[in-house]
């Protein structure tokens, strides 16, 4: 199968080409491939995709009932834009939620998995010394993911998504124009506060990871 580099191919086999459209298109996004503002085609997906429109249809009106795609009075789908407000209210949804997540991980996490962890951020870290943005972006969501997956959650894990959906765009779109070197890493603190057990560190170290994280992207950037 043809993809477009914007894609990545599908880590398993899907049943459905439905659904593997779906989620190499869900995958674009929280990788930040599409920016805010950027418009999406049916016929452009589905030539990259190699497919019929059908499932790209599909797909996409999946994630504008996720809100990582938005739908306009003239039928356009598009990333969308973000408020003050509303990424104000997005922090501290993720901040309850992950919280809750990493705490509830806990208690899975023995030497192989903190191990792992490990290994992710130190891909995190690397990128911050080159500054590349395309392997930051892949390794702290691979890093945070692998985490709340410990504590097996169900309902969460997908809110979750659904806001990291939301945020990737433009994030990705802030690291373009500013550059990652200058991004907090609290991952050291929260593996320290995972391997002391303490669910008050680690609850701490994801809340102030988000909080800088999102936090530092100003009015202006929004706009």
């Amino acid at each position: 199968m043809k993809t477009s580099p914007e894609f990545s191919a599908p880590q398993e086999e899907y049943r459905t080409t439905q659904e593997r459209v779906y989620y190499q298109v869900r995958d674009a996004i929280l990788r930040g491939k599409f920016l805010p503002g950027h418009a999406i085609t049916i016929r452009g997906l589905a030539a990259e995709l190699d497919c019929s429109p059908m499932p790209v249809r599909e797909a996409l009106r999946r994630l504008t009932s996720e809100r990582a795609l938005e739908l306009s009075d003239t039928r356009r789908v598009t990333v969308p834009t973000m408020t003050p407000e509303k990424l104000a209210e997005i922090c501290a949804a993720r901040v309850a939620l992950e919280c809750q997540a990493a705490e509830q991980a806990l208690p899975f996490v023995g030497p192989d998995e903190l191990e792992q962890l490990r290994r992710l951020d130190d891909r995190v870290t690397a990128s911050l010394a080159h500054k590349d943005i395309e392997e930051y972006v892949t390794a702290n969501l691979e890093f945070h993911f692998t985490l709340y997956r410990l504590g097996r959650p169900h309902i969460i894990l997908s809110l979750i998504e659904s806001l990291w959906l939301q945020t990737a765009p433009l994030q990705h779109l802030v690291f373009q124009k500013f550059g990652v070197q200058e991004l907090p890493d609290r991952h050291r603190d929260l593996l320290e506060a995972i391997t002391s057990g303490v669910a008050t560190q680690v609850r701490t170290a994801i809340r102030q990871d988000i909080e800088e994280g999102l936090g530092s992207i100003s009015a202006e950037e929004l706009l």
